[in-house]
C-alpha cells in the first residue's frame, strides 16, 4: 500500500517505518495517525508474515516527531478533540500491543505526541541531539495520547509529574539517566545501525517467546499484582506447547544452537 506520510522499507525481515512529513517536523495530524493505524492493524493481523521487528523513526534531521499537528487542533471543537485523542490513543495501543519488537529511533525533537509515540514502542534509542518532553501544558492542554500514563511507567511518578507539570524539554543524555532512553548515539546512522543490530539479536530467539514476553511485560503493573504473576505463569506454560519451545529446550540439552522456525 502507498502512504502519503509514511515511508516503509522492508530489509529482509525488518521493517523501517519512517514518518515522512519533514516539512512539518513530522507532526502527527489525523491523516498521519490513520496511516499509522492502518500499518499496525496489518501488523497485528500478521499481514507481514515473515517480519521480525520494526524500527520507527522520523524523516529529516530536525525531528522524530515534534508533536501533534497544532494547526489542525486549533480548529477542533470539544467533540473533535476527544475523537482526535482517542485516535492517538488507539494508535499508541496498537504499537504497544504489536506482536513484534518495535524500537523507536529518535533523532531531533520528540515532544508532545512525539514523546508519546516513542514511549509506545518497546524501547528508545536516541542521538545526542535529541530532545524529549511532554510540553502540552504550554498550550493549556494535557498529554492526550497516553503520555501521562506511559511516562509514569518509564521514569516514575515524581519525575513524570515534574516533566508534565513544567512542560520541560530534556536532552537525550538526561533522558537516558532517567530511564526513558536505552542508549544514546552520536549520529542518526550509528543509532539506526545499533537498532538493526539489536533486532538481529532478537531475531535469533523464538518469535513466539519474544511476543509472549512482550504481552506479559505489558500486562504487568507497578504493583506486581498476583494477576500479573498468574498471567506470566500461564503464558510460560503455553510456550511448552509450541514447536519452538520444545526446540529451545532440546537444543540446550543437546548442547547445540536452536533452530527456531518463523511461523
Amino acid at each position: 500500500m502507498n502512504y502519503e506520510f509514511l515511508k516503509i522499507e522492508i530489509n529482509e525481515d525488518v521493517m523501517l517505518l519512517g514518518i515522512n512529513r519533514a516539512d512539518k517536523m513530522n507532526a502527527l495530524s489525523s491523516k498521519v495517525l490513520k496511516e499509522l493505524e492502518s500499518v499496525f492493524i496489518d501488523l497485528r493481523d500478521l499481514y507481514y508474515k515473515n517480519l521480525r521487528g520494526v524500527i520507527l523513526y522520523g524523516l529529516g534531521e530536525k525531528a522524530f516527531v515534534a508533536g501533534a499537528d497544532i494547526k489542525e487542533m486549533s480548529l477542533m471543537n470539544k467533540e473533535e478533540a476527544i475523537e482526535f485523542s482517542r485516535l492517538g490513543q488507539a494508535v499508541m495501543g496498537l504499537i504497544e500491543s504489536s506482536p513484534y519488537p518495535i524500537i523507536a529511533g529518535v533523532h531531533g525533537f520528540a515532544l508532545g505526541g512525539g514523546c508519546e509515540l516513542a514511549m509506545a514502542c518497546d524501547f528508545i534509542y536516541a542521538t545526542e541531539s535529541s530532545m524529549f518532553g511532554q510540553t502540552e501544558v504550554s498550550l493549556g492542554l494535557i498529554p492526550s495520547f497516553g503520555g501521562c500514563i506511559r511516562l509514569l511507567k518509564y521514569v516514575g511518578r515524581p519525575l513524570a509529574k515534574e516533566m508534565i507539570y513544567t512542560g520541560r524539554k530534556i536532552q537525550a543524555g538526561q533522558a537516558w539517566q532517567m530511564g526513558l532512553v536505552n542508549e544514546v548515539y552520536n549520529s542518526k546512522k550509528s543509532m539506526m545501525d545499533a537498532a538493526k543490530k539489536t533486532l538481529n539479536e532478537i531475531k535469533n530467539q523464538s518469535p513466539e517467546a519474544v511476543s509472549a514476553c512482550k504481552k506479559v511485560i505489558n500486562n504487568a503493573d507497578d504493583s506486581l499484582s498476583l494477576d500479573a504473576f498468574d498471567y506470566e505463569a500461564k503464558t510460560f506454560g503455553e510456550m511448552f506447547l509450541l514447536p519452538n519451545g520444545q526446540e529451545g529446550v532440546m537444543a540446550f540439552l543437546e548442547k547445540r544452537a536452536p533452530q527456531f522456525s518463523n511461523h
